[in-house]
């Protein structure tokens, strides 16, 4: 057991040591929808958008897998966890054909497990290359354990690779955060071409679930702007719901909490419970058409 440093006396942080486990009388009677959060541009709330909208769901008796498959491990870390030296991780499950259920863990949020990632997941990318079906293996991971939940929700690096395209291959759905900022439409041409390509190829169920709309100030002009921009691109795609710029939100992530945790009355957790309404909402309406097709 390595030493305790001050940040893991923080509150919320923990380290993993409970098994995944999930009575048989809690499993669904169908498959749990896997949703995607990706954007290929870096700094848009991708990660906070994926723990945020977990947690508020688990909060309403969801049970969420969270999924993080960006090597920075960032997802990891904002929900509170350290894995110990040598835990597996997704680097086990996607390179070894490590079983999901032994890697996946509790966390301190009821109805919200799991499956963390570590830097080793850098070197998958390089290793799946002469992999069998190698845009298929987190579909493959996932598919044995879809009964036990209600949502998968899967947190992407910020790039179109290899990892990127196994969580659209896998996907139900696609959730894209935008910044409410200059150059907010730049690489989406790419993600939704690439998103079509995946779903004409690999994967004829993906489907767009939403664009979602991060770091809104609504002070500014330019804000106003994008929000404008990008509901005239995208139409009824974009959520209703605008997540502010918030200090609260950035703050979050150094007590391994999200924010509907941390400051459950800030604007920025008001404004997630509201996202994942929505995306819960879309969910459930995809869900129904796939069931009476």
């Amino acid at each position: 057991m390595t030493a305790v440093t001050e940040r893991d006396r923080q509150p919320g942080y923990w380290r993993a040591d409970e098994p995944f486990h999930v009575e048989r009388s809690q499993r669904r009677s169908h498959p749990a929808s896997i949703i995607v959060v990706a954007n290929q541009k870096g700094g848009v709330g991708k990660t906070t958008t994926a723990i945020s909208v977990a947690s508020a769901l688990a909060q309403q008796s969801i049970r969420v897998l969270l999924v993080d498959s960006d090597p920075q491990a960032n997802c990891t870390s904002g929900i509170g966890m350290r894995l110990p030296e040598g835990h597996p991780s997704m680097y086990e499950v996607l390179n070894d054909g490590m079983s999901v259920d032994k890697v996946i863990e509790s966390t301190n949020i009821p109805n919200l497990w799991l499956l963390p990632s570590s830097i080793d997941l850098a070197g998958a990318e390089i290793e799946l290359v002469s992999a069998l079906s190698r845009e298929q293996q987190l579909r493959r991971a996932l598919d044995p354990i879809r009964e036990h939940f209600d949502i998968v929700i899967v947190d992407c690096p910020p790039s179109l690779s290899l990892l990127t395209l196994n969580a659209l291959s896998a996907a139900d759905g696609v959730v894209v955060p935008i910044q409410c900022e200059y150059y907010a439409l730049e690489g989406l041409g790419a993600l939704t071409r690439n998103a079509e390509l995946v779903r004409q190829n690999l994967n004829p169920s993906l489907k767009i679930t939403g664009f979602a709309l991060t770091m809104y100030d609504g002070r500014t002009k330019l804000s106003h702007e994008v929000v404008n921009e990008v509901r005239r691109h995208f139409g009824d795609l974009v959520f209703q719901t605008r997540i502010p710029r918030s200090v609260r939100l950035a703050e979050a992530p150094s007590y391994g909490q999200p924010i509907t945790v941390f400051d459950p009355s800030s604007r920025g957790a008001v404004a997630y419970h509201r996202l994942a309404g929505e995306v819960w909402e879309r969910v459930l309406f995809a869900e129904a058409a796939r069931r009476s097709s």
